[in-house]
């Protein structure tokens, strides 16, 4: 199965079709005056895409299973043809295209087995995905103007070059999955005038995100929020709160970062953990959603 522990919980949606096809208008009036052997064609069929919804992991290896939080199938007829619709959502990792596939497979079939004694010629056809909603797909929207981000790592070894960069490296590397491609990089001390000597260099020149890495623990060189709080005119506690909820659910020592979030003019600064790990994790706790900030600062702008 695809490693999803990196992922965060959002809400998915997917919604499904597939059609039914009869050979006779006859038998749309027996399912109409719930006249077919079998039962209430709709009614058992709706049942069996729930559990068609619900099985999907069961049947299909690859699939990760997961709470299914809202189902709904309807149906719709048009001349022969009965138009099948399913909706699901969850909150989760993964999405639910194919649960919402399956479940519209699964009362399709179900129509042909209770149809069959009396028609002959039923067909399924058009088993897709019409829409998808949630998870990071959603938030691609192309940004009208290119980001261009620094990368400040703050560590007294590195700088001395006792010690080899990775935090710093890494965070460059998952910048790059979200168009984020114009990056400066470079290595500092943990100094408190070096840090927002940094930070105001980097605001003069108009970069719209600055990420310092490193200096966000409690040993007492680790000095970088000290360092960026006075600077910032408004600060985000939520890309805070998110970025330790993220890490805390895959280690205890999350709760210990004091990681910083606030806007510099209209440049967005973040501290994050110097480990690696914990660099990678913060960016992808709030990437990419969190470039909707130069959406809305555009949109000030151009008030």
């Amino acid at each position: 199965m695809v490693d999803i522990t990196h992922k965060a919980n959002t809400l998915r949606m997917a919604i499904a079709q597939a059609i039914v096809k009869v050979s006779d208008v006859k038998t749309i009036e027996a399912i109409q005056q719930n006249k077919v052997p079998k039962g209430n064609v709709f009614e058992m069929s709706r049942a069996a895409g729930l559990l068609g919804i619900k099985k999907t992991p069961e049947i299909l290896p690859d699939c990760h299973p997961l709470p299914i939080e809202y189902a709904h199938i309807s149906y719709e007829i048009e001349g022969l043809h009965i138009h099948i619709r399913v909706t699901v959502k969850t909150i989760y990792k993964t999405g639910v295209e194919v649960e919402a596939m399956h479940g519209a497979s699964i009362v399709a079939l179900n129509l042909y087995d209770m149809l069959k004694p009396i028609d002959k010629g039923v067909e399924i056809h058009h088993i897709k995905l019409l829409e998808k909603h949630g998870g990071k797909s959603d938030y691609q929207a192309s940004l009208s103007e290119e980001i261009q981000a620094a990368i400040i790592v703050c560590s007294d070894t590195v700088s001395k070059g006792e010690k080899q960069d990775k935090a710093g490296l890494a965070v460059k590397d998952l910048l790059a999955q979200w168009n984020v491609s114009s990056v400066t990089y470079e290595v500092i001390p943990d100094e408190i005038e070096q840090v927002q000597s940094k930070a105001k260099e980097a605001v003069s020149k108009g970069i719209s995100l600055i990420i310092f890495v490193g200096g966000t623990g409690l040993s007492p060189r680790d000095t970088t929020p000290e360092a960026l709080q006075p600077l910032l005119d408004r600060p985000i506690p939520g890309i805070e709160e998110v970025m330790r909820s993220y890490g805390q659910q895959r280690t205890s020592f999350a709760m210990l970062s004091r990681s910083v979030a606030g806007m510099m003019d209209n440049s967005l600064v973040l501290a994050i953990p110097g480990s690696t790990k914990g660099a990678q994790e913060c960016i992808q706790a709030i990437f990419p959603s969190v470039l909707h900030i130069f959406e809305i600062n555009k949109g000030q702008q151009h008030d």
